[in-house]
C-alpha cells in the first residue's frame, strides 16, 4: 500500500469523525440513509485510488538530470530519483511491491536496482549496449545508460493531462525476448594449452559454445563443478582454487569466489553456483563463454599429480514468457574437460632467432685516422613464450679474424627494443678468446617481454681506426647456445628454458682497397668432350675499388705468387690431381695497354674467372676462387696488394662430377 493510498484512507476516516462531532451535526443528527451514501462515496474514493495505485506513473516522475555514475553500493537522492524513473515503465520496474516499488523508492542501489537497470539496458539496446560492443547487460547506470535516460526525462511531459503511451525513440532496437526458445546447442572445450599455473589469475581452463533455438532466452543460473583426478595429492578444491569467473568478448560478466568450503553447494562434486547473471542469448546466434580460474600458490602435487575436470552440470533459463527450464542434457551438458595445474614457471621459455632485418654481408669504410661509430653488425630476436618475462643479464659473442677484438672495437651496445644499454663485462678466457670475446649486457628488468611477443636486440659498434688492424679485417657477432644459456631472465620464476640460436654475417673493414662482394658471386659448371673428361667452372664476382683506382692484371694462376698479378684460384677433388687446368679473366672495366684492368675509385666492376680441367681420374671436381691480387700500378703486378676472399665458402663451386 502506497503512501498517496494511506494518506486518502485517513482524509477519508478524518471526514467521518468530522460529520460525526461537529456542531452542526448536534443541531441536526444524520440519518442512517445519509450516512450510507458517505460511506458509499468514500468507498468508491478509496477503490478509484486503488485502480490508480496500480497505473504506470509515467508523467508524474517530473524533471531530473543524472551527474554520476551508480552502481551495487551506491546510495544518494538520485539513486532514488533512478529507482523512480525506472518504475515509470513496467518493463523495467524495481520491484511489483514491497520495498522499491512505485512510492517505496529507497536511496540504495541494490541487487533489484541493478536488475532493473539491465532490463533498460536490453530495452534500448541500440543505444546502450551495442555502440559500446556489447551484447549482454551489465547493471551498471554509466555514461551510456545515463545519456539515454537523462534523454528520456527531457522529452517526457511533467504533467500529461492524459496519461499516454511514449512513441518509440527512433533507431531503439527492441530487445524483448521472443518466441518459445529453448538452449539448443551447447558445447565445451579446453583451453588452449590445458595447463595453468600455480599462483595464476583468471586463467581460462574451458571454453563455452551456446545457442538458442525457436525464439530468445535469458540464462539467469548456471552450476559448474570441480573434480580431482583420483591421483591429485590436493583433492579439496576450496584449497586449490580462489575465484571462478565467466568471460563473454573479453569482458568479465560475473565472478564467485570459491576459497571456502561453505561456497559449495556440493562439496563432494566440487559444485558452485552462478545466479541472477541475465545473460541473453538471441536466436541462432552463438555466444561464446570463457570460463575462468584463478589457482592458489604452492598446489600440492603442481607439475605431477595435480589433474582436475571442470563440467557445466545445470544451466537455467527463461524464454520470452517467463517459463523457466532447468536443463542437464543439451549438447555437451555435464561433459567435462580436463586441466593441470602446474609449477610457476613451468613452459617459460626464451628463444632466440636471427631478425628479418639482419644486416647483410657488407663492406665497412672504415676511417684509418677516426673512429667510425654506430655500425650495426647484427639483429635477432627474442621471443617470450607461455609468459611475460622480464630480462636481467644478455650476452654476445664478437668474433675478428686476425685482430683482437679489443684492437678492432672501440665500443659496444646493445639496442633492446627503444633502450640502449652499454657492456658490462668483457670475457676472454674459457670457451672465449683475444678473437672470440663475449660481452655482458645489464638490462636489470628495463625489458619487459610480453607473453608470445618477441622483442628486437641490435649489436652496435664503434670501430677504432683501421691502423690498429690490417685493411680487410673481418668481424660478426652471435649468440649461441654458450651465450644464450648463460641468459638471466625472470617470468613466474627464473627462466631456465632457452633456445635457438642467432648467427649474424661476416663483415670486412676496409679503409682502402678493392673488395669482393660475396652477395655478388654467381657460379656455372658443365662437361665437355666425349664422355665428359672436361669440366668447365666459371665464376662471376663484382669488385669495388675504395679511396683510389685499382689494377688487376689479365692474369689467372692457382699458383699461390703474387709475382703474376690477377687472381689466384685453387681445385679440389676426392681424387688425383687434375691433368692439365687454365685459367682465364675477363671483366667489364677497361682493359689497359699494358694488359691490365682498371676498377676507378668508387666504381664497381663485374669479372669472370673461366677454369677449365682436365681429370686425372674419373671423380668430383670443384674450383675456389682464393684471393684477388691487384696494384696502384698499371701493370697490376708493381707493389701488390691482396684481398684474401672470405668467407671461402661463398667464393667456390659446386662439386661436379668429371671423367677420365
Amino acid at each position: 500500500m502506497n503512501s498517496t493510498f494511506k494518506k486518502s484512507i485517513v482524509a477519508g476516516m478524518m471526514t467521518l469523525t468530522m460529520l460525526g462531532s461537529s456542531p452542526a451535526a448536534h443541531a441536526q443528527t444524520p440519518t442512517v440513509e445519509s450516512l450510507q451514501a458517505q460511506i458509499a462515496q468514500l468507498i468508491a474514493t478509496i477503490a478509484q485510488l486503488q485502480a490508480g495505485g496500480g497505473q504506470s506513473s509515467s508523467g508524474q516522475f517530473g524533471s531530473y538530470t543524472w551527474t554520476r555514475s551508480l552502481s551495487l553500493g551506491s546510495t544518494g537522492a538520485d539513486v532514488q530519483k533512478l529507482q523512480q524513473f525506472l518504475n515509470t515503465d513496467s518493463d523495467t520496474r524495481v520491484a511489483l511491491t514491497g520495498v522499491g516499488s512505485a512510492g517505496s523508492e529507497t536511496q540504495y542501489y541494490g541487487p533489484a536496482t541493478a536488475a532493473a537497470v539491465s532490463k533498460f539496458q536490453l530495452k534500448y539496446r541500440g543505444e546502450i549496449l551495442t555502440p559500446n560492443g556489447l551484447t549482454n547487460p551489465t547493471g551498471f547506470f554509466g555514461p551510456a545508460s545515463i545519456k539515454k535516460a537523462n534523454g528520456l526525462v527531457a522529452s517526457t511531459p511533467t504533467q500529461p493531462t492524459n496519461p499516454t503511451t511514449p512513441s518509440p525513440t527512433p533507431d531503439t532496437e527492441e530487445t524483448i525476448l521472443r518466441g518459445e526458445g529453448a538452449l539448443g546447442t551447447f558445447e565445451i572445450s579446453s583451453a588452449a594449452n590445458g595447463r595453468v599455473q600455480e599462483a595464476a589469475a583468471d586463467a581460462v581452463v574451458a571454453e563455452l559454445v551456446l545457442e538458442a533455438h525457436d525464439g530468445d532466452i535469458e540464462i539467469n543460473r548456471m552450476d559448474f563443478a570441480l573434480v580431482a583426478d583420483s591421483g591429485n595429492e590436493e583433492r579439496d578444491p576450496w584449497d586449490t582454487f580462489e575465484t571462478i569467473s565467466l568471460w563473454v568478448d573479453g569482458k568479465q560478466i560475473d565472478e564467485i569466489r570459491i576459497d571456502d568450503r561453505s561456497d559449495y553447494l556440493n562439496r563432494n562434486q566440487g559444485t558452485v553456483r552462478f545466479t541472477n547473471l541475465d545473460l541473453v542469448l538471441l536466436e541462432d546466434e552463438e555466444v561464446e563463454i570463457e570460463v575462468a580460474v584463478s589457482i592458489r600458490n604452492n598446489i600440492d602435487g603442481a607439475g605431477s599429480n595435480a589433474q582436475w575436470s571442470i563440467r557445466t552440470d545445470r544451466i537455467r533459463y527463461f524464454d520470452a514468457d517467463k517459463v523457466a527450464t532447468d536443463d542437464s542434457k543439451t549438447g555437451e551438458l555435464g561433459d567435462g574437460v580436463e586441466f593441470e595445474i602446474v609449477e610457476r614457471g613451468f613452459g617459460e621459455e626464451l628463444k632466440f632467432s636471427i631478425g628479418e632485418n639482419n644486416p647483410e654481408r657488407k663492406n665497412i669504410i672504415v676511417d684509418e685516422s677516426r673512429r667510425t661509430t654506430n655500425v650495426s653488425i647484427m639483429e635477432y630476436t627474442i621471443e617470450a613464450i607461455d609468459a611475460d618475462i622480464e630480462l636481467d643479464t644478455l650476452y654476445v659473442n664478437v668474433i675478428t679474424g686476425t685482430a683482437a677484438v679489443a684492437d678492432v672495437i672501440n665500443d659496444i651496445r646493445l639496442v633492446v627494443g627503444n633502450q640502449t644499454f652499454k657492456r658490462d663485462a668483457t670475457l676472454t678466457s674459457g670457451d672465449y678468446s683475444a678473437t672470440s670475446t663475449r660481452f655482458a649486457f645489464d638490462i636489470d628488468g628495463d625489458v619487459t617481454i610480453d607473453m608470445d611477443e618477441k622483442v628486437t636486440a641490435r649489436v652496435i659498434v664503434d670501430l677504432k681506426p683501421q691502423t690498429n688492424y690490417s685493411n680487410g679485417e673481418t668481424i660478426r657477432a652471435q649468440v649461441t647456445s654458450t651465450e644464450r644459456d648463460s641468459t638471466k631472465a625472470e617470468g613466474s620464476d627464473d627462466i631456465e628454458e632457452l633456445s635457438g640460436t642467432a648467427i649474424g654475417k661476416q663483415h670486412l673493414l676496409v679503409s682502402s682497397g678493392l673488395v669482393a662482394d660475396a652477395d655478388s658471386v654467381q657460379f656455372r659448371t658443365e662437361t665437355q668432350g666425349q664422355n665428359d673428361t672436361i669440366g668447365i667452372f666459371v665464376i662471376e664476382f663484382d669488385v669495388t675499388a675504395i679511396e683510389n683506382d685499382f689494377y688487376i692484371a689479365d692474369s689467372a694462376t692457382s699458383t699461390a705468387t703474387t709475382t703474376a698479378g690477377g687472381v689466384q684460384y685453387s681445385i679440389t677433388t676426392n681424387v688425383d690431381a687434375p691433368t692439365v687446368t687454365s685459367g682465364i679473366l675477363t671483366s667489364t672495366a677497361r682493359e689497359t695497354d699494358t694488359g691490365s684492368f682498371i676498377v676507378r675509385e668508387g666504381q664497381t666492376e663485374t669479372f669472370t674467372l673461366r677454369v677449365v680441367v682436365d681429370a686425372a681420374s674419373a671423380g668430383q671436381h670443384r674450383v675456389s676462387l682464393d684471393a684477388i691480387h691487384y696494384s696502384t700500378n698499371e701493370d697490376g703486378i708493381s707493389n701488390p696488394e691482396t684481398y684474401q676472399t672470405l668467407p671461402i665458402n661463398l667464393f667456390r663451386s659446386q662439386y661436379q662430377f668429371i671423367n677420365n
